[in-house]
């Protein structure tokens, strides 16, 4: 898998929550804007199939477009380590 960034994570999620990624926050609690269990499960999904590692409970875990960045950005630095 190519390195993610957040502009990614950020169009990916907001694809799932259908929502434009402009009106996705940084902050922003990632189950007010539309962030279910089920479109979780399939984000989480996609993602082993790419290569990240990262299960559904981290992003369940992850309240905030940050928060999540945070845990996959640190999965990055220690696969490329």
């Amino acid at each position: 898998m190519s390195t993610m960034t957040l502009e990614d994570l950020r169009r990916q999620l907001a694809e799932v929550m259908e929502i434009d990624p402009a009106d996705l926050p940084d902050d922003g609690n990632l189950i007010d804007l539309g962030l279910d269990s089920m479109r979780a499960m399939n984000l989480a999904m996609q993602w082993e199939e790419d290569g990240l590692e990262l299960d559904f409970a981290d992003l369940a875990e992850s309240e905030t477009l940050a928060g999540l960045w945070s845990l996959i950005a640190a999965g990055q630095e220690a696969s490329d380590a």
